[in-house]
């Protein structure tokens, strides 16, 4: 699911779109239970959302603005997250297919989450 590309770890709008490619695909090998629909759409929703936040900030008018999308595309990742785990604890999906995904989630989180500290303890 990870690409192997040294460059690929650095670049997180990369990163971030292939991970919501794994998702789409983990998504579609789901069965077909009315609770599953519920939870992969959100999955779906959230896991699309930090890429797109990221890509939203690329245009933003000031570095206010650009926090502010990478503050929002951390919590789509940590949202993400939470429904990885609900799928795989409720036993609605392989475990170690979740678990993978999840570790891609978590790092992509840290990711931004350290982009966020730096962002925030900058002068504008």
């Amino acid at each position: 699911m990870q690409n192997c590309n040294p460059k690929f770890k650095s670049d997180l709008k990369t990163r971030c779109y292939h991970f919501s490619l794994d998702i789409i695909a983990f998504i579609d090998t789901l069965p077909n239970k009315r609770t599953i629909w519920i939870i992969a759409d959100q999955l779906l929703r959230s896991s699309m959302s930090i890429g797109a936040n990221l890509i939203e900030g690329s245009a933003a008018s000031s570095r206010l603005e650009y926090k502010k999308f990478y503050e929002i595309a951390l919590k789509s990742a940590n949202e993400t997250k939470y429904w990885l785990c609900l799928l795989r604890d409720s036993k609605l999906a392989e475990t170690a297919k979740v678990n993978l995904l999840l570790n891609e989630a978590t790092e992509i989180a840290n990711m931004l989450a350290a982009g966020v500290i730096k962002l925030k303890s900058t002068k504008f």
